[in-house]
């Protein structure tokens, strides 16, 4: 483990990196107890503040965990599913709301994973799948119901939806496109979105999943995104138009 001593970077951040390659290339494993803040002092020839800094970055990302008493340390935590697709979707949420990306980007890559798993979604949803989309649905037309609420409902129609197609990847993929950006869409366009529109091709979307119908699935998904980003178009160009007035 090395770090460059003449570089501007944070020596935590370089000791922190230095760690974390350990242990992406395996040197390091699950479970195996790292050197002592002594040990990591005397290697990197730093400060015991510098190293603690560095071990609290890696804690941080679920990469480390530590224990107390003699037999106490810092251990290579196993990193569970749920961990790192709750550190993703937080990490997507926080580009997103400090514009790091931009809304036309984040929107594309969205519908385009969610439309890669239609092929699959078909072929692998259960009983369960259908009977979420068609819950969030009917939930979505309740009258009085909020824009929060039509949100979370709009989210939770999304995600049964990435689900139904069986496939961890994709789900974890998009755990951090839908979930840290359909909130932020819904908040930019829910002035001028039609409820019963997004309802209108949630349900014929819900209705091709059942039927096995890839092809409506991913040209509903489509539109969708199209409508998504005219929304979008629509309510810059009207900001707009009210700062001119």
């Amino acid at each position: 483990m090395k770090i460059d001593p003449t570089s501007k970077a944070d020596l935590s951040i370089q000791i922190a990196k230095a760690i974390r390659e350990e242990i992406m290339a395996g040197t390091l494993r699950v479970d195996d107890r790292l050197p002592s803040e002594t040990e990591l002092c005397e290697h990197f020839a730093v400060s015991r503040s510098t190293v603690r800094e560095a071990l609290k970055r890696l804690a941080a990302q679920n990469l480390i965990r530590t224990q107390r008493g003699a037999s106490g340390g810092a251990f290579v935590n196993r990193l569970s599913y749920d961990q790192a697709r709750g550190h993703h979707v937080t990490t997507s949420t926080l580009l997103m709301s400090m514009n790091e990306v931009d809304f036309q980007t984040a929107c594309e890559a969205r519908f385009a994973l969610e439309r890669a798993c239609a092929p699959l979604a078909v072929h692998r949803r259960t009983a369960d799948h259908l009977a979420t989309m068609r819950v969030e649905i009917y939930r979505q037309g309740q009258p009085g119901l909020s824009d929060e609420s039509f949100c979370d409902s709009d989210v939770a129609f999304h995600r049964a939806l990435v689900d139904s197609a069986g496939n961890d990847v994709l789900s974890y993929q998009l755990a951090g496109a839908v979930e840290a950006t359909q909130p932020l869409m819904n908040m930019i366009t829910f002035s001028a979105r039609s409820r019963e529109k997004i309802i209108e091709l949630h349900t014929a979307i819900a209705d091709a999943v059942e039927n096995r119908d890839a092809d409506t699935v991913d040209a509903k998904l489509g539109e969708l995104s199209a409508y998504t980003l005219q929304l979008k178009d629509n309510v810059a160009k009207a900001r707009s138009e009210r700062k001119k007035s």
